[in-house]
């Protein structure tokens, strides 16, 4: 996640059936409604990103007991960590692994060889599915590397053609993560286009993404552009709260919240460039931190909350935005754990829903049996007992919310 604060829709005025329940009732306190069901459908479209600029991240051995006990089954890293895919093979859970360095990337016998050494040898042990390059490389406005953007698409090209010569293209996709900056207009969402500057980057791009099947991921975040103009976007509004939406003239469409407003200015961005419906958008990473300086206006525990939680909601009910009300929103939370090592503001260091020593950062309500589901033994609820890994002994238990 770069921190780039921009045109985020100022307007005026997956996955885990059980976390989608955990983060809910994150809100129970104020509207007391989390019912308990036997259904997997949501959890599909829910994932969490699985940060470590830290110093004191529990073991991934850790971390795999604790997704399990979650029933998370969704995961996405910023490298390839081979500590963390040892740690969850045989779980089951579903990986995004991450290479940034394009220029060697490019190099067809160089990609090649990552391939060899940081893919395929945890598969199938480990379900490795997507290979993201580069990460909101397109982002800066006339201030981008320009030798990076240009050997993005060669890389993911030479990335997709090690896949293949391997046998591993039919489970493992490529992509690459943009910022919502790559956008020149957002609002309302069906006049969404992508800047001049990096048309020449993206055309080509989606032509490559709709050849191969993979999805167009967005890092959004609906946070920076409350903070940014908090007099005039409307809190609920970015939290799903109770509003009065907005009416788009453009396509008549009115949204009640602006995370299904940025999806669909990047669909209107890409049917401009011909790509209407052969490429899916993906929430890559979308979060609130509870935590933030002085002058970060809306971080703190209650809106992150707010936010995480009636995310999970929509979700659960595998709702779609406007313009592709069939298509259930697919996102993948930030982030798993508060990264005391990541610089500038303090809200950079507190996106994370559980503290590193494994206990949530928000209230659960584990101890109110009216409003919450009986889980059974949590070992996030206490932290982690040591640094030795846990053993996780109650059976999962699938939820969704009505």
């Amino acid at each position: 996640m770069k921190r780039v604060c921009s045109r985020f829709f100022c307007f005026s005025s997956a996955s885990s059936s059980l976390l989608l329940c955990l983060l809910v009732s994150l809100l129970s306190a104020n509207d007391g409604v989390v019912r308990a069901a036997t259904a997997t459908a949501a959890a599909q479209k829910f994932g969490i990103n699985y940060g470590q600029i830290a110093n004191n991240l529990p073991h991934p051995t850790q971390v795999s007991a604790l997704l399990n006990s979650l029933n998370v089954n969704r995961v996405k890293l910023y490298d390839a960590d081979p500590s963390v895919l040892t740690a969850f093979a045989g779980t089951g859970v579903e990986f995004i692994v991450s290479n940034e360095d394009l220029l060697n990337l490019s190099d067809a016998r160089k990609a090649s060889a990552w391939v060899t050494q940081h893919v395929q040898p945890f598969l199938p042990a480990t379900r490795i599915t997507c290979v993201i390059v580069g990460n909101e490389v397109l982002s800066g406005a006339g201030t981008g590397d320009t030798a990076a953007m240009q050997s993005l698409l060669p890389a993911m090209e030479a990335v997709h053609q090690a896949l293949v010569d391997s046998g591993l293209d039919g489970q493992v996709h490529v992509s690459t993560s943009h910022s919502l900056n790559v956008l020149a207009s957002s609002y309302p969402p069906s006049s969404g286009a992508f800047r001049e500057d990096v048309v020449e980057y993206i055309r080509p791009m989606l032509d490559f993404l709709a050849q191969v099947g993979s999805p167009f991921l967005i890092n959004a975040y609906p946070f920076f552009a409350y903070k940014a103009s908090p007099g005039t976007v409307s809190l609920p509004y970015v939290l799903f709260e109770p509003n009065p939406g907005v009416r788009d003239p453009g396509n008549n469409f009115t949204y009640d919240n602006m995370l299904y407003a940025q999806i669909d200015a990047v669909y209107a961005a890409m049917a401009r460039l011909g790509h209407a419906d052969d490429v899916a958008v993906r929430v890559s990473e979308t979060g609130w931190p509870s935590k933030g300086d002085e002058d970060e206006v809306g971080a703190g525990v209650r809106n992150a909350a707010a936010y995480n939680g009636n995310l999970m909601k929509r979700v659960a009910a595998g709702q779609g935005t406007p313009l592709r009300p069939d298509v259930p929103v697919d996102v993948f939370v930030f982030a798993l754990f508060n990264e005391d090592l990541k610089p500038g503001l303090a809200s950079e260091r507190n996106y994370g829903l559980f503290y590193p020593n494994g206990t949530p950062v928000y209230d659960l309500g584990f101890d109110d049996g009216a409003s919450s589901p009986s889980f059974g033994s949590l070992p996030a609820a206490s932290g982690f007992p040591s640094s030795k890994p846990i053993t996780v002994t109650h059976p999962p238990v699938l939820c969704v919310l009505l």
